[in-house]
């Protein structure tokens, strides 16, 4: 049987967590400390889920990412990029868009088109 003057100790669980609550009832305070179990809780079941990452989420990351700004850049070197196909020809494409010769005459031309024809 205990007395006044002894410490109890209760043990207890809540949700995964394990709690210490110390009586001491000679001085009336109360001490609680807790510790986490191995039980999964609502925080660590999520992070056994698989994740896929959002576009969003890709977005924050590349933004947010930390940069050294005393990194030496190096300038001559050669960036390679490897396109499709696809991309290849929608690339000559825009390519000879942007530098066609443009003279008076086309400019001429394209202004003074007819923008629907009357065909039926």
């Amino acid at each position: 049987m205990s007395t006044i003057d002894d410490e109890v100790k209760v043990e207890s669980v809540y949700g995964g967590n394990q709690s210490e609550i110390t009586n001491n009832t000679s001085t009336g305070t109360t001490t609680t400390s807790s510790t986490t179990t191995g039980t999964a809780t609502a925080s660590s079941a999520s992070t056994n889920l698989p994740v896929t990452r959002s576009f969003w989420s890709n977005m924050k990351a590349f933004w947010l990412q930390e940069i050294d700004l005393n990194q030496k850049i190096d300038w001559k070197r050669e960036i390679k990029v490897e396109l499709t196909p696809y991309q290849q020809k929608v690339e000559n494409e825009i390519n000879d868009f942007l530098h066609q010769e443009i003279t008076w005459e086309k400019f001429r031309n394209f202004l003074t088109k007819p923008l629907f024809s009357s065909k039926k």
